[in-house]
C-alpha cells in the first residue's frame, strides 16, 4: 500500500478524517470532532492528497455538479476526474462535497477510483423507491400511533394487521406489528388488540381456527344403499327421542312382547372400511357441535338418507335385547333392519311415560340404572345448557331435567353393553369404552353440586380400548360405543366390525383397529376441546350483550380465602370474590370484567 501523504484528506468509517502523524504499521488521524485515532493505512481510504490543515473549512466549493452528471450519465470516472469537471480543480473540499454525493448514492455511486454516473432513469428510479420507503415509514408511524391509542385502523392498514389476525388465529407465530407495540406475540395479545381497535368484534370465535378444528363439512359423494336382506321391523312403533331442533336424529326405542329393540342409523351401510369417506370421518372424529352451527363428521348427504325418521321407512341396525326384571341382558339380537320412526323430543316424551312403549321401556331402565350403581356407577348431576347463536344474539338456555332423558340413556347404555357381549361372544375386534374407578375415589360422596363437583375432578378419564374392560362410571362390567354413528367415529368402527360379521366378511384385526381407533381418537379430543371453548367464548359474549344479568352461583370448592362457585343457568364455573361462603351456599350474584382474549372473568355477590 502506497504511503499516505501527511495531511491528507481521509475516509474513515464513512467520516471525514486528517492523516497527523505516519508511522511503522499504524497512523494516527484525527477526525472533524477533534478526535484522535490510532488506526492501520487499511482502515482508511484516501480522498485527497491534501494538505488539509482544518476539516472544519471543507465547504462546498461553487460548480457545476449537475452540468458533470448529466455530461456524463452511464459513465465511470474517477472522484479527481469528476471534480476537475463539476468544479474546475481537484480539491479536498470538493473532493469531501462529492464523497458525499457518491455515498447517498442518487447520482453517483461507487468508490474513489470508479464512480458510477447514474442515468436520468436510475436516478428517478432511485428517488420514487425512498419516497416510497419514507412514505411507508410515515404511515406505519401513524398506524402505531393509531394502535396505541385503540383507535379503528385506517383501510389501507389493513396489511398491517394481518400479521396480528394470523397469530390470533394460530396460524402463525410472528407479528410485526404487535412486537413494535411491545406486546406480546400470543394469540391472546393478538385477539386483545383485535378487539381493542374494533377491528375484531365479539361475535367472531377464533377457537376453532386456532386449535386446527376442521370447519368445512366432507364434500364427498355417497355411494347408493346396497341391495341386501333386512328384517321388517316396521310394525313396531319406534321413538326418537331428541332435544328439540336435532337435526341428525341417529337413534330409536322400540318395544316388542318383553323385547327391547335399540335401532340405530345404519351409517356403516355408506361408509365402508378403508374408504375416503372412512378415512375423512376419521380424521374428525365426531361432529363439531358449535354454537354457530355444526360441522358434520359425514357429508351432508348422509343424514337426509340415513337419519331416522327423515323417511318414511329407515334402514338401521336393530339391537334386540332380552332383559330380565333386574336389568340384567339375558340375549342379544343383531340385525339389519327397515324401521318406521316417529320422532318425539324429551319434553313430548316426557308426556308418553305412561303409555307404551315407553311405560315399558321406563320399567327396564330403572331396573338397569339400579343394577349398574349396585355395581358402583357414577352419575354426575351437573349443570347442562345449549349455547346457540342465531344472527349475532347468544342464548344459553339449561337443560330441562326430564326423566325421559335418563330412560333413552339407558337404553343406549343396554344396547352398548348388548353390543360389547354380542362382539366378546362373537370374537369381534370393536372398541371398548373402559374407565378405571381409581384409588382415591370415595365410596360415598354427598349428592350436592359440591359433591358432584369434587368426583368429576377425581374420576379417571375414560379410554378406548380393544379389550373389554369395567367402566366405573357407567357401573357395567363391559361396554362399547355403538348409537351414535352419524356423528362419532368409534361407534361407526363398531359398526362396520359388527357388518362384516353379519355379512360373512372377515372383521379388521385388532391391530388395524387399535390404529384406527387411536386415530379416530386424536379427532375426537379436537373436537371436544374446540366444543368447550367455543362454548365459553359464547357464553361471556350473552353476559356482554347483557350486561345487567343477574343470576345465582353455588359455591362448590373452597381453598383458603378462594371460593370458586358454579353458575348452574351458564354452565360457568369460577372464583368467587367479596367474602366467605361455605360449601353449596347460594349467592345471588353479577359477572364483571369479562376479558374476552382471555376468557376471564369475575363473579360478584350482589
Amino acid at each position: 500500500m502506497p504511503t499516505l501523504p501527511k495531511e491528507s484528506l481521509l475516509l474513515y468509517k464513512q467520516r471525514a478524517a486528517r492523516l497527523v502523524q505516519t508511522g511503522d504499521k499504524k497512523i494516527e488521524i484525527k477526525t472533524a470532532d477533534g478526535e484522535s485515532h490510532s488506526v492501520r493505512p487499511k482502515d482508511v481510504i484516501l480522498l485527497h492528497p491534501g494538505p488539509v490543515a482544518n476539516l472544519g473549512l471543507l465547504p462546498p466549493p461553487q460548480g457545476e455538479v449537475m452540468a458533470a452528471w448529466e455530461l456524463l450519465a452511464g459513465e465511470t470516472v474517477s472522484l479527481a476526474e469528476l471534480a476537475e469537471l463539476a468544479y474546475g480543480e481537484f480539491t479536498p473540499a470538493g473532493a469531501w462535497a462529492l464523497w458525499q454525493m457518491v455515498d447517498e448514492g442518487v447520482y453517483f455511486s461507487g468508490d474513489v477510483d470508479a464512480v458510477h454516473v447514474h442515468t436520468a432513469e436510475t436516478v428517478a428510479e432511485i428517488q420514487a423507491n425512498r419516497a416510497a420507503k419514507a412514505a411507508e415509514a410515515a404511515a406505519w408511524q401513524a398506524f402505531l400511533a393509531r394502535m396505541r391509542a385503540g383507535q379503528h385502523p385506517l383501510e389501507s392498514e389493513d396489511r398491517y394487521m394481518a400479521d396480528v389476525v394470523a397469530v390470533a388465529l394460530g396460524q402463525q407465530s410472528q407479528s410485526r406489528t404487535l412486537a413494535a407495540l411491545d406486546r406480546e406475540v400470543t394469540p391472546e395479545s393478538a385477539h386483545w388488540l383485535l378487539l381493542r381497535v374494533n377491528y375484531w368484534d365479539e361475535q367472531i370465535n377464533p377457537y376453532p381456527h386456532r386449535l386446527g378444528a376442521i370447519l368445512q363439512a366432507p364434500e364427498l359423494a355417497l355411494p347408493e344403499l346396497a341391495e341386501e336382506e333386512r328384517r321388517d321391523l316396521t310394525h313396531l312403533v319406534a321413538l326418537a327421542i331428541d332435544d328439540e331442533g336435532s337435526q341428525d336424529p341417529d337413534d330409536a326405542i322400540s318395544w316388542e312382547a318383553g323385547r327391547l329393540w335399540v335401532h340405530v342409523a345404519d351409517a356403516a351401510a355408506l361408509i365402508h372400511p378403508g374408504s375416503t369417506l372412512d378415512q375423512e370421518a376419521r380424521a374428525r372424529g365426531a361432529n363439531l357441535y358449535l354454537p354457530e352451527g355444526t360441522i358434520p363428521m359425514l357429508p351432508p348427504a348422509a343424514t337426509p338418507r340415513l337419519g331416522l325418521g327423515l323417511n318414511e321407512i329407515s334402514p338401521a341396525l336393530s339391537f334386540g335385547l332380552d332383559v330380565t326384571a333386574a336389568g340384567e341382558i339375558e340375549n342379544v339380537e343383531i340385525v339389519l333392519s327397515w324401521i318406521r320412526v316417529t320422532r318425539l323430543t324429551y319434553a313430548e316424551a316426557e308426556d308418553q311415560l305412561e303409555t307404551s312403549p315407553l311405560r315399558e321401556v321406563e320399567a327396564l331402565a330403572r331396573a338397569f340404572t339400579a343394577r349398574r350403581q349396585a355395581l358402583g356407577a357414577l352419575d354426575l348431576n351437573l349443570p347442562e345448557v345449549r349455547v346457540r347463536v342465531v344472527d349475532g344474539q347468544v342464548t344459553v338456555r339449561p337443560y330441562a331435567s326430564l326423566y325421559s332423558r335418563n330412560l333413552v340413556r339407558d337404553a343406549m347404555l343396554l344396547a352398548g353393553e348388548g353390543a360389547a357381549r354380542f362382539a366378546q361372544a362373537n370374537q369381534i375386534p370393536v372398541p371398548f369404552s373402559t374407565q378405571e374407578r381409581g384409588l382415591d375415589l370415595p365410596m360415598q360422596v354427598p349428592s350436592t353440586l359440591s359433591g358432584n363437583f369434587a368426583l368429576r375432578r377425581l374420576m379417571r378419564p375414560s379410554q378406548t380400548k380393544g379389550e373389554p374392560g369395567l367402566h366405573a362410571g357407567l357401573g357395567m362390567a363391559q361396554y362399547t360405543q355403538t348409537t351414535s354413528p352419524l356423528r362419532r367415529y368409534a361407534d361407526l368402527l363398531a359398526h362396520q366390525q359388527i357388518r362384516a360379521f353379519l355379512s360373512g366378511q372377515t372383521p379388521l384385526d385388532s391391530q388395524t383397529l387399535a390404529q384406527r381407533m387411536a386415530e379416530g381418537a386424536m379427532g375426537i379430543s379436537l373436537t371436544r376441546q374446540t366444543e368447550r371453548i367455543s362454548n365459553r367464548h359464547w357464553t361471556l359474549v350473552y353476559l356482554l350483550q347483557n350486561p345487567t344479568w343477574t343470576g345465582e352461583a353455588v359455591v362448590v370448592e373452597n381453598s383458603g380465602h378462594r371460593s370458586l362457585a358454579v353458575i348452574p343457568d351458564l354452565d360457568l364455573e369460577g372464583p368467587l370474590y367479596g367474602g366467605s361462603y361455605e360449601l353449596d351456599q347460594v349467592v345471588p350474584v353479577t359477572v364483571t370484567g369479562i376479558n374476552l382474549a382471555q376468557l376471564q372473568f369475575n363473579i360478584h355477590p350482589r
